[in-house]
């Protein structure tokens, strides 16, 4: 087995920053005070260096701003924007971020695609998003979309895919997250983030609806397979977390790199999941 140095804190370099806090967004239920209580908590805490950006939407800047003049932080909050007031209230919200840069660092903005990713558009968002800050698209799946994340990527933004949500709809098959992968890793220096259902490591079971959830392990295998080429569908269709966690412990330094720079984060609104379940599996 080859050993990996250290990432932030302690973390392997496979799970540096990989959880990005949504507490804001279902199935989270946290107040605004309740959920930046809890990311500063997280943040001082042992596992800090899993954490990513906070998530927050646009409309809800000006809370989130009279919440952090309260808290007074030691650091600006690193943001990500997640775009819900339409294209057109990008500038307003970028400029309202950057006028408080003493409470928020705005590292990242996300927004829905209209549902044919026109090209005009791509570069609307390219014009208004600063060079320094990372913009993530996310492409409708549906007939073409690949296209879509393709079109994406060649505007110099990150593709999203959705793993999730509150019908089975939402749910992407495995041929879907397979192809998807394969779409992005077709493109050199290529990043993509995930979003929705992906608190646990494993792919399961919800034994309340009886759907299949994605598992974030199994994504990391997968794209260290799609990346080596391996059997990217068996990856993301297994549900023995032992031998996925295995897998993951024998990946090289530059392997880990690679998987981590393709796949560069996932939203979770629970950070304590996805800890429970890499302590479990003892990778952490």
């Amino acid at each position: 087995m080859e050993l990996t140095p250290p990432g932030p804190r302690g973390i392997p370099p496979l799970f540096a920053r990989l959880v990005d806090d949504s507490a804001l967004f279902p199935p989270g239920t946290a107040t605004m005070p309740e959920a930046l209580r809890a990311h500063f908590a997280t943040r001082e805490g042992d596992r800090s260096g899993l954490l990513g950006v906070f998530l927050c939407q646009a409309s809800r800047l000006p809370e989130l701003i009279t919440e952090l003049i309260k808290v007074k932080p030691k650091q600006p909050l690193p943001l990500s924007l997640i775009i819900d007031t339409g294209l057109g209230g990008v500038p307003k919200a970028i400029s309202i971020v950057e006028s408080r840069s003493e409470l928020l660092s705005l590292r990242m903005v996300e927004m829905p695609a209209p549902s044919d990713v026109d090209e005009v558009w791509l570069e609307r968002v390219s014009e208004f998003v600063p060079e320094d800050v990372i913009r993530v698209v996310e492409p409708r799946r549906g007939v073409g979309w690949l296209d879509g994340v393709r079109k994406v990527i060649e505007h110099g933004s990150w593709p999203k895919i959705r793993c999730g949500g509150v019908s089975s709809e939402n749910f992407p098959s495995i041929d879907e997250v397979a192809d998807f992968l394969s779409v992005v890793s077709s493109f050199s220096g290529a990043s993509f983030k995930a979003t929705n259902s992906l608190h646990r490591a494993v792919r399961h079971e919800d034994p309340e609806t009886g759907i299949m959830h994605h598992g974030f392990l199994n994504l990391l295998v997968a794209v260290a397979r799609c990346l080596s080429g391996g059997n990217v569908r068996e990856a993301l269709s297994s549900t023995d977390g032992e031998a996925l966690a295995k897998e993951a412990r024998e990946l090289s330094e530059q392997a880990c790199k690679a998987v981590r720079a393709l796949f560069a984060s996932y939203a979770s609104a629970s950070f304590d999941e996805p800890v429970a379940d890499l302590e479990a599996l003892d990778l952490l």
